[in-house]
């Protein structure tokens, strides 16, 4: 098609040899304008689809402001990623560098973001959206702790985007208040409970009384017993090596008498194998948990207790290794290294268990305070 002039300078038309619009050939408009020395052409559009030489017009004084103005054309702009996929660019980061391969990450994303967001993109999200979604898992019943690790993704996937510079725009996060969590565990076992359950566990599986057994002794996650391959046992030093922890700063922990014998028996033939087969590296952790609860049903520890803080999960047996060590008067650093916290203030709930420690320490106050009354 032809290109001719119209009334209107840098505004061409077109007529179409096959497009009708009233039963005449339908127009197209182009207009010219140049940027840096160099001519652009720009369709704008056809009189079937409502535009005119004047609106074609118009638009082109537009383009001709915004030179002169320094500001970005809409062809120079980059629309903004949908947040589908950003996730998915983020979601391969985590599986590369993220303990449990972002496992964690990617099951949030599939039950949450991706259907709240898969198709919106990044400006299209604020801090009003992000606090509906808050609200909305809350209704449905969704632990604090699980909606705030869905909005911690969305923090993350954000800023992702901005160090990737796929976005540059703002996180919308920093306008959401994250739940407050009250979720700390304050149940421990007592050393009969320990025995009662551990005997209860060797009746459902060997495994899952094994699993048991390394963290109430050694004070390991869940994640990282299933974690454990053969070379990270070293029987001559009586050490577990935990390499993938949750902080993913790895740390040493001691074998029990009692672990150490379980272990050996357990050795892998082969250094990359997994100690416990069939648990997390198959997606089969679950499993562990809804066991490890029937058999505590079973025992009737959670009986009539309806504070999560107060119920026995396996995650108690950590708790319960922790409590014991602070019991016996062990300090917080000790306790801190053992656990692999990241800071001393999430080991220092376990300073109230040291009765003892406090006392003496109280008394001998009183012991100099008393010796220099009698000297006066």
């Amino acid at each position: 098609m032809e290109r001719k002039r119209t009334k209107y300078p840098g505004v061409y038309e077109r007529k179409s040899d096959i497009r009708k619009h009233g039963g005449k050939a339908d127009v197209c408009y182009d207009i010219s304008y140049k940027r840096d020395g160099k001519k652009i052409w720009e369709k704008v559009g056809w009189i079937s689809e409502g535009y005119t030489a004047k609106v074609a017009s118009d638009l082109r004084s537009n383009r001709l402001r915004n030179i002169r103005h320094g500001d970005e054309l809409p062809k120079d702009k980059q629309k903004v990623p949908l947040f589908k996929d950003v996730a998915e660019k983020y979601l391969e980061w985590a599986t590369n560098n993220k303990s449990s391969n972002g496992r964690d990450d990617q099951s949030r994303y599939r039950s949450h973001l991706g259907p709240a967001y898969g198709d919106t993109r990044l400006n299209e999200i604020s801090s009003f959206d992000l606090e509906r979604l808050k609200n909305n898992l809350l209704k449905e019943g969704l632990a604090p702790s699980s909606v705030k690790h869905c909005l911690v993704l969305v923090r993350q996937i954000f800023n992702k985007a901005i160090l990737w510079g796929l976005y540059k725009g703002d996180n919308p996060i920093k306008g959401v208040k994250l739940p407050i969590l009250q979720n700390q565990r304050e149940r421990f076992l007592t050393h009969q409970e320990a025995n009662t359950l551990l005997m209860e566990l060797k009746g459902v599986s060997g495994q899952l009384h094994d699993m048991a057994l390394i963290s109430l002794h050694c004070g390991l996650r869940v994640g990282e017993i299933c974690n454990l391959k053969g070379q990270d046992l070293d029987f001559d030093n009586g050490l577990i090596n935990i390499a993938n922890p949750k902080n993913k700063e790895s740390r040493k922990a001691f074998m029990t008498n009692a672990v150490k014998e379980m272990l050996f028996n357990r050795k892998p033939d082969s250094p990359d194998e997994y100690v416990f087969k069939d648990t997390v590296h198959q997606g089969k952790i679950g499993r562990v948990s809804v066991a490890f609860a029937r058999a505590v049903k079973r025992l009737g520890f959670n009986n009539g207790v309806t504070d999560r803080r107060q119920k026995v999960t396996f995650h108690t047996l950590r708790h319960t290794f922790s409590s014991w060590l602070a019991l016996q008067g062990e300090t917080i650093l000790t306790i801190k290294e053992l656990l692999g916290h990241k800071t001393l203030a999430m080991t220092v709930r376990y300073a109230h268990l040291m009765p003892d420690a406090k006392k003496q320490a109280t008394l001998k106050l009183e012991k100099v305070f008393e010796n220099v009354r009698q000297k006066l």
